[in-house]
């Protein structure tokens, strides 16, 4: 079994930052990729980012491009979601999750996911 556990979620205001952390503890994740989802209330789960472990490549939603950065530490299994230019709209219970492929993570379908995190953007 893999944990991933987010923190760093939390209230902040319009136009501010706010760094998501994801701990990944249990196995390798050197051939994973890892990524971030959010769900707002009475909304369906949506793709933020991803990152694979191994090689550092990035992906980003249309939503998160130019405003949101995904980051891995692999000596700490930790992978990071830098948000800035926040706006009421991405408030939303944040999640990580990993997954051996993109497209099955990217489709919602990831083996692995965390708890979540809620980030409140007030306006």
């Amino acid at each position: 079994q893999v944990q991933l556990v987010e923190s760093g979620g939390g209230l902040v205001q319009a136009g501010g930052s706010l760094r998501l952390s994801c701990a990944a503890s249990g196995r390798t994740f050197v051939a994973y990729v890892m990524g971030w989802f959010r769900q707002a209330p009475g909304k369906e789960r949506e793709f933020v980012a991803a990152i694979r472990w191994n090689s550092g490549t990035t992906y980003y939603a249309d939503a998160a491009k130019g405003r949101f950065t995904i980051s891995r530490d692999n000596t700490k299994n930790t992978v990071y979601l830098q948000m800035s230019s926040l706006e009421p709209e991405d408030t939303a219970v944040y999640y990580c999750a990993a997954d051996l492929s993109l497209e099955r993570l990217r489709a919602r379908l990831a083996t692995y996911w965390g708890q979540g995190t809620p980030v409140t953007v007030s306006s």
